[in-house]
């Protein structure tokens, strides 16, 4: 299993709950997701470095973390959460680790 882990500097007129259905329903249409899940940060040790909103993406293997990428609903969700967050690409981390 993957599991594809995002970190994101919403904006604060971003419409959060929106990023995260759409997030949601790549299940519908991603082969090989097994679980997403999205929150907002409560973490109260401070190390946020600007990040307010998470989601992750479990993926049954590899192949399929390597087939959601270019997958055309993962773009559009994507080109979504670019445009919210502050500095565009620059306000988002991503990490994956194998599990």
């Amino acid at each position: 299993m993957i599991r594809h882990v995002v970190l994101m500097k919403l904006r604060d007129d971003a419409d959060a709950a929106l990023i995260f259905a759409a997030l949601k329903d790549l299940q519908n249409h991603v082969a090989g997701i097994l679980a997403i899940s999205t929150g907002v940060d409560c973490s109260p040790e401070g190390l946020q470095r600007g990040h307010t909103h998470g989601f992750t993406v479990d993926f049954v293997d590899a192949a399929a973390r390597d087939g959601y990428l270019p997958h055309p609903a993962h773009q559009k969700v994507g080109a979504m959460i670019v445009a919210a967050c502050e500095g565009g690409v620059d306000g988002i981390v991503v990490l994956d680790w194998a599990m």
